[in-house]
């Protein structure tokens, strides 16, 4: 099964398990009643990802493959307060990823040089420093947990980009731009603990322009057919306040 899925799937059994646990129980002890009422608080994630590119192509001559892999997400969080129902969210952390691109050889068809396997994959690896601003908007409080959903927007710093690299693919280098923006979507369920607020979340994240840096040649098969790149994929964090 496709690791994005499973994960989603996963995620989603965990939720609706602890939610029927919570909601037909008799329990009436609520643990941390006053952590929500704090106008300021503080806490941390960890978490992974599972990001891909979505392509448009000025030609029809096949598809680019990506194959995806695992990321890893940690970072901090500083929550605002606004009422019963708002917050508002920074989450500045570090997202590490990779990529592998996979060409079809008819990409290749009028390339003057010859061809090898190398010519045909592209490991793109990112490290993003990750800046998130994202409004959460709760449900009422239930028992010790509580549902919400997210929505926002981020700014990134690729420190793996190349923009600036003077090589491009025909010398083995893949670039990307360095400053990315995106926009986020999610939910998630606080889940109040005897010492701590514990929270599992899923998000989509969406770029906002295109973060390809094309080749020298205008024709280059690893950037010519490509009229816009952009990442999309999940976060999947969990956070303790």
């Amino acid at each position: 099964m496709n690791t994005r899925y499973f994960s989603f799937l996963l995620l989603a059994l965990f939720f609706a398990t602890a939610s029927q646990a919570q909601l037909f129980t008799n329990e009436k002890v609520k643990n941390l009643e006053t952590v929500d009422k704090a106008t300021l608080s503080w806490g941390y994630y960890l978490g992974f990802n599972n990001l891909d590119f979505k392509f448009d192509y000025n030609n029809n001559i096949g598809d680019i493959q990506t194959e995806r892999t695992t990321g890893f997400n940690v970072g901090l969080l500083g929550n605002v307060r606004l009422n019963d129902y708002f917050d508002v969210r920074f989450e500045p952390g570090l997202v590490i990823t990779q990529r592998n691109l996979m060409y079809q050889d008819n990409y290749f068809a009028d390339y003057d040089e010859e061809i090898t396997d190398s010519d045909l994959l592209r490991e793109v690896k990112s490290t993003y420093i990750y800046f998130p601003l994202l409004l959460k908007i709760s449900t009422k409080r239930v028992n010790n947990f509580k549902p919400f959903i997210l929505t926002g927007v981020s700014t990134a710093i690729n420190l793996s980009s190349n923009e600036k690299n003077p090589d491009d693919n025909s010398a083995g280098e893949f670039r990307m731009l360095k400053n990315m923006q995106f926009f986020e979507l999610g939910f998630g369920i606080d889940f109040y603990l005897d010492r701590f607020k514990f929270t599992p979340s899923i998000r989509g994240v969406f770029a906002m322009k295109d973060e390809l840096v094309r080749d020298k040649d205008p024709n280059s098969p690893w950037t010519g057919n490509v009229s816009q790149m952009q990442t999309r994929g999940i976060f999947i964090n969990f956070t303790v306040q």
